[in-house]
């Protein structure tokens, strides 16, 4: 393929969840911010990506435009993974990870939409076929604080069909709310996001073993420190999950081995390339990940296909929220707790134009 046109289109649509909005970004959270990508190939084939950008997008849109899409544009590209790999290498000067790598995820998804269009095909098919046609979903709750609404929505999601939620609690008392919630026999979990100090990790993993959760997430920081999680894991008998805010499989390489869990997301990783070799090298290592996934860009379709595709990649994260509109209508939301996956060639998303032009930054 010969990528003859690119662009950018920077996104925000409200969304609502109940809660006041504050404790996990460093401002309050009101928007899904979208960096959504449009690439045209000589032939006319359109692909679509998304980069990591929720209260960076403007960052994520200026390394789109300013650093890859230079590289991009003009491009004859024949093996993505290989393009990949030469983006990074060329803007390493830039940082290795981080936003430089959101750009280039967004690339990637947009690349392995429009291969597999070019065959016809959906992208699940290019990572190897189909295994599945839907996979479970997992409800994503964001961060309330209030133990009495902790347990409103876990009752709530669990009355929807989920048989598994995360918290994104701190607290012992949010967190025996999450449990009384959605009661015994369903999977929970907590995302720490790297708030417990040491001394407050070992406080609350027996409390976490005693309301049997299925894992925790990023105890503590830097959530990279694959051997005091290792640790962790082994000490308390509860298991560990880290990794969404990891970059390529150079760094999963070193998480795979020492946790249960590696959280590879794709708008982050470097787009479906890198989470394919990690996928494959958690498969190879005899473990299942938990892809990242609150977004509702083509990241949400990528997750999705890259899930058909790999059967150790074990369930879907749906941030719990309730957009004033999905950027594609037919957006297959989880329902039951099953999220049936596309099978039209490419990714399966198609933004509506109306949509793109309404919430426009």
């Amino acid at each position: 393929m010969r990528i003859a046109k690119a662009e950018v289109f920077p996104l925000a649509i409200p969304f609502s969840d109940g809660s006041a909005k504050t404790g996990l970004m460093p401002t309050k959270w009101t928007h899904l911010q979208i960096a959504l990508l449009r690439l045209e190939t000589d032939d006319g084939i359109v692909g679509w990506g998304d980069g990591f950008s929720y209260v960076c997008f403007k960052t994520t849109v200026s390394a789109i435009e300013e650093m890859v899409l230079p590289l991009v544009v003009g491009a004859e590209i024949d093996d993505i993974p290989a393009f990949n790999k030469m983006l990074q290498q060329r803007l390493h000067l830039h940082g290795r990870y981080g936003i430089s790598i959101f750009a280039i995820s967004a690339v990637d998804i947009a690349l392995w939409d429009i291969a597999a269009k070019e065959k016809g095909v959906s992208v699940a098919e290019l990572l190897g076929g189909r295994t599945r046609t839907e996979v479970p979903a997992y409800a994503s709750l964001v961060r309330y604080g209030d133990p009495a609404l902790v347990q409103e929505y876990c009752e709530k999601a669990i009355g929807e069909g989920y048989d598994a939620v995360k918290l994104h609690e701190v607290t012992l008392a949010a967190i025996e709310a999450g449990r009384a919630g959605v009661g015994d026999g369903v999977k929970l979990v907590t995302d720490v996001n790297c708030n417990w100090s040491a001394e407050e990790t070992a406080e609350m993993m027996p409390h976490m073993k005693q309301l049997g959760l299925y894992w925790v997430e990023e105890p503590l920081f830097p959530p990279d420190n694959e051997a005091a999680l290792s640790a962790l894991e082994k000490e308390y008998g509860v298991a560990i999950a880290s990794g969404e805010n990891a970059c390529t499989a150079v760094e999963f390489a070193r998480t795979i081995p020492a946790i249960t869990f590696t959280q590879p997301s794709v708008t982050k990783v470097g787009g479906i390339s890198e989470m394919a070799g990690i996928c494959a090298m958690a498969a190879a290592a005899g473990k299942n990940v938990m892809p990242h996934c609150p977004y509702f860009g083509p990241g949400y379709w990528a997750s999705a296909q890259m899930m058909a595709a790999k059967p150790n990649a074990e369930m879907f994260e749906m941030l719990y929220i309730e957009a004033d509109a999905w950027l594609d209508p037919s957006i297959p939301l989880p329902k039951e707790g099953m999220v049936s996956i596309p099978d039209k060639p490419g990714l399966g998303f198609e933004p509506d134009p109306d949509v793109m032009k309404r919430y426009a930054v």
